[in-house]
């Protein structure tokens, strides 16, 4: 047998810092650091979260036999250069502004490293589009597939396609910086005044509210989109090569106003132009598919890179094109870079036989974040002398679905905590899908965020097709799916509101998870990846008829995820949650004690 291989993956120093742990080929552990230091999007060095992973596994640094790092210093400082010099002498304020942080980190990454985690051992280094390409392979079900990666720009990769076979990827071809979908959406989100690589979800989510009156605008002015899906954009219209915005005011005229300043008012403009975007985006991811479809002639697909999280061009993707089956990476974005340079030398480098049984994925449902025992969080409880009833664990899902049942709004805290930006019932808040208030309570008293954002719907995986148009597992929540006829009001489809005020149209029989468009991002769950929430879903579904609950993740606005019990604790008492279940523990709202600094205007918020 031997003794253990473990390798450490690490993503850093862009957005969505990430440590993973490999040990033999299994996947250990990974976490994001914003979960620990609880700042969104923290890019720095990862420390705690390899400490966690390292603690998860019961080892030290010294016990570790390879480090990887999820992209090349040198050659992003390489496009750093080369962008400047091509622009010169416009850019010199944002390159004056990136130069210290590389001149003393970055370039010098290695040694950082190897000083950060006092590691003696090697450290190797893949590509950006390589990390994002074995975390979409070598974790999937398949023995053979097409990738396609997807992103902001890594080095120089904006945009890669290749094939997966065994223990092996190859990249075939690539579309290079500056020419970027994620970049051309990201654009529209600081455009629309949201955060970027923050806000695209709500760009997302805003499309179904607008018309797409623009794409022909954006088509003839900002992309030239060709029939394989590659593609350039018109340069002219942007600022990210050489200055601190995403736009120019080529890119105001062009649209026939300024950006939209954060926080304000959200007209029917924004909205087209939101839906605008979508739209453009999901041809290019469709043309993109048909193209290595084309290439490859193989039946599954497997997707990563930041642009695999827009779920709706996922859900065409499925559809659409001719691919029978894809896999998306649930840890999509950067930090999934960290799993992907660890699966690439476990499998590539020391060329270890991969399991794969084309039915199964090797991410454990992606619950590989940290798991807090009942005595600890009994013993928290108590030591702040904080009243709860503990469940066994027979009991505690009976007692739930009753909960959700009477439209309860539920922080849910279970098991290990999820890797990626999806919450998938171990760090949730659940509720009631049949309520028609429910979607703007839980939106505006519990999230503090915009109220036309949806929710998701957490279903039981033999049940998904009896209400929605999907007939596979979706078990990442990183695909769109049409609610199924059935469950939708036919009065609905007529309604002629515009804008906001279709969130007053009821349009199915779910209609807390039904998006204006008849839509939701679906997660199927079984059995056997996450038991007790599986039961608590089955057991609502037994006292309604619905095996189907809200599931969105466990924060509010501008914060990460919670991690601890103690964040579960404080996002329960500073909202308007009805219970909170920390493990077999079950706390009520109305019993515990008054504290002023859980006062909602106590507070600190981070607008995004």
């Amino acid at each position: 047998m031997g003794k253990p291989v473990y390798i450490l993956g690490i993503s850093a120093f862009y957005h969505d810092s990430a440590a993973c742990l490999i040990k033999d080929g299994d996947i250990l552990a990974a976490a994001q650091e914003e979960r620990f230091t609880r700042k969104k999007h923290d890019d720095e060095f990862p420390r705690q979260s390899i400490d966690y992973c390292l603690s998860e596994a019961g080892i030290t640094i010294d016990d570790v036999d390879y480090v990887g790092f999820y992209d090349k210093p040198f050659l992003k400082f390489e496009r750093l250069l080369l962008t400047y010099l091509n622009y010169a002498p416009f850019g010199l304020r944002s390159f004056l502004k990136a130069m210290p942080v590389w001149l003393k980190q970055k370039i010098f990454l290695k040694d950082f490293v190897l000083n950060e985690l006092g590691y003696e051992g090697e450290i190797l280094f893949t590509e950006h589009h390589e990390s994002h390409a074995a975390s979409a392979f070598f974790p999937s079900p398949f023995d053979k597939a097409a990738i396609l990666t997807m992103d902001g720009v890594g080095e120089w990769a904006t945009t890669s396609f290749g094939v997966g076979e065994g223990n092996k990827i190859e990249l075939q071809s690539e579309i290079n910086f500056p020419h970027s979908l994620g970049l051309l959406y990201s654009a529209m989100t600081y455009y629309l005044g949201f955060r970027v690589n923050s806000g695209e979800y709500k760009v997302m989510g805003l499309a179904p509210y607008g018309e797409p009156k623009y794409v022909d605008l954006i088509k003839q002015h900002l992309i030239d989109i060709k029939p394989d899906g590659s593609f350039k954009l018109n340069m002219k219209y942007f600022n990210y090569c050489t200055g601190l915005t995403m736009t120019n005011k080529k890119f105001d005229q062009l649209f026939g106003h300024p950006p939209r300043k954060p926080e304000t008012e959200i007209s029917q403009r924004d909205m087209d132009m939101a839906r605008s975007i979508q739209e453009v985006t999901e041809e290019v991811m469709l043309k993109m598919a048909d193209h290595v479809h084309q290439q490859t002639g193989l039946d599954n697909l497997c997707l990563a890179g930041g642009v695999a999280l827009n779920c709706v061009g996922n859900g065409k993707i499925l559809k659409r094109s001719p691919f029978k089956n894809i896999w998306i990476q649930p840890a999509a974005g950067d930090a999934g870079g960290a799993l992907g340079v660890a699966s690439f030398i476990w499998y590539q480098v020391l060329q270890n036989q991969r399991p794969s049984d084309n039915k199964t994925d090797l991410q454990h449902g992606t619950y590989l974040g940290p798991k807090f025992d009942v005595d600890g969080i009994e013993r928290y409880l108590n030591s702040e002398k904080l009243p709860y009833t503990k469940y066994t664990s027979d009991e505690l899902p009976e007692r739930v679905a009753e909960l959700i049942a009477d439209e309860n709004v539920i922080g849910l805290f279970l098991g290990r905590m999820e890797f990626g930006p999806r919450a998938l019932g171990a760090r949730s808040i659940i509720g009631d899908p049949r309520s028609a208030k429910m979607q703007s309570t839980i939106n505006l008293k519990i999230k503090f965020r915009e109220s036309f954002r949806p929710f998701a719907p957490s279903v039981l995986e033999e049940r998904v097709s009896d209400f929605f148009d999907l007939n596979s597992q979706s078990p990442y929540m990183l695909l769109v799916a049409d609610v199924h006829p059935d469950k939708v009001i036919k009065d609905a489809l007529k309604s002629e509101a515009r804008g906001l005020d279709k969130l007053k149209v009821i349009r199915s029989e779910i209609p807390a998870i039904t998006h204006v468009d008849c839509s939701a991002r679906v997660q199927t769950v079984n059995e056997q990846t996450h038991p007790i929430y599986y039961r608590i879903i089955k057991a609502f579904g037994e006292k309604t008829g619905c095996p189907v609950i809200i599931n969105t993740s466990f924060n509010i606005r501008g914060e990460p995820i919670v991690c601890t019990p103690q964040d579960a604790y404080r996002c329960f008492m500073c909202t308007d949650m009805d219970y909170l279940v920390l493990e077999n523990c079950v706390l009520e709202k109305s019993k515990q004690p008054k504290n002023d600094k859980y006062k909602k205007e106590n507070m600190s918020l981070i607008l995004d």
